[in-house]
């Protein structure tokens, strides 16, 4: 198993909840750009469910070396990979902040996944499940800059799907709305609309092992945004969300 995103608490919590389900790896590859976070997790992965863990140094915010991933194999790929940043006010400007976004969330992103997804193609077998948002459905004026990166990663796992289809391997894209997380830990979200990781996890396992095509981790975040999504232009550019 290859976790891009591994000190993401719903990649935790998904790794905890395959594992429960009693499914084993060779090994699960824990990708990351903080080695000693992630040292503790594959310690408590294996302390808990004997699993062995490998971590792998990679930052999406720098030039990377595939060919140091070709000992990598696997039949599943769980992306959690993402960057909030600034919201739009803040860093609308932001070089720096832009760049991190775009990177960490879409451009650097999908170089990592392809690699993988070309692997997959050749075997004809494997899953590859992405984390997207809801922030991609439609450019809003609180995280536009975030919302653009999600929405060409929305557009891009769909894009892969629809190849790999032939190909027999599945891409999954899961679309989270608000989440009890490191990254939303300075927001103030509506309980009511604030699904818990381990309650994610659980959805997107089952929604795994269904081969779902596309899933939102709440069923009420559906709704939601497909009322936004139909709010006329001339409407929708006047209003503050």
């Amino acid at each position: 198993m290859i976790v891009i995103g591994s000190n993401s608490d719903v990649a935790t919590a998904f790794v905890e909840k395959v594992l429960k389900e009693g499914n084993r790896f060779p090994i699960v590859y824990l990708f990351t750009s903080n080695i000693e976070k992630t040292a503790k997790l594959a310690q408590h992965i294996y302390t808990k469910y004997e699993q062995k863990c490998e971590i792998v140094h990679f930052d999406l915010t720098k030039e990377n070396d595939y060919t140091k991933l070709n000992h990598i194999d696997s039949e599943l790929l769980f992306c959690a990979a993402g960057y909030l940043g600034k919201n739009s006010e803040e860093g609308l400007y932001d070089d720096w902040n832009t760049k991190q976004i775009v990177e960490i969330n879409y451009s650097k992103l999908i170089g990592l996944i392809n690699h993988f997804a070309e692997k997959f193609e050749k075997k004809g077998s494997g899953t590859i499940i992405g984390l997207s948002s809801v922030a991609g459905e439609r450019g809003r004026q609180s995280n536009f800059i975030y919302g653009s990166a999600k929405a060409g990663f929305t557009v891009y796992l769909s894009g892969l799907r629809n190849y790999l289809f032939h190909k027999k391997v599945h891409v999954m894209t899961v679309i989270p709305g608000f989440m009890d997380t490191q990254m939303t830990a300075d927001i103030e979200t509506p309980k009511s609309l604030t699904a818990q990781p381990e309650q994610a996890a659980s959805i997107i396992y089952k929604a795994y092992t269904k081969k779902k095509n596309v899933v939102y981790v709440t069923f009420v975040w559906w709704g939601i945004m497909m009322i936004i999504r139909n709010i006329p232009e001339f409407v929708f550019k006047k209003l503050k969300m």
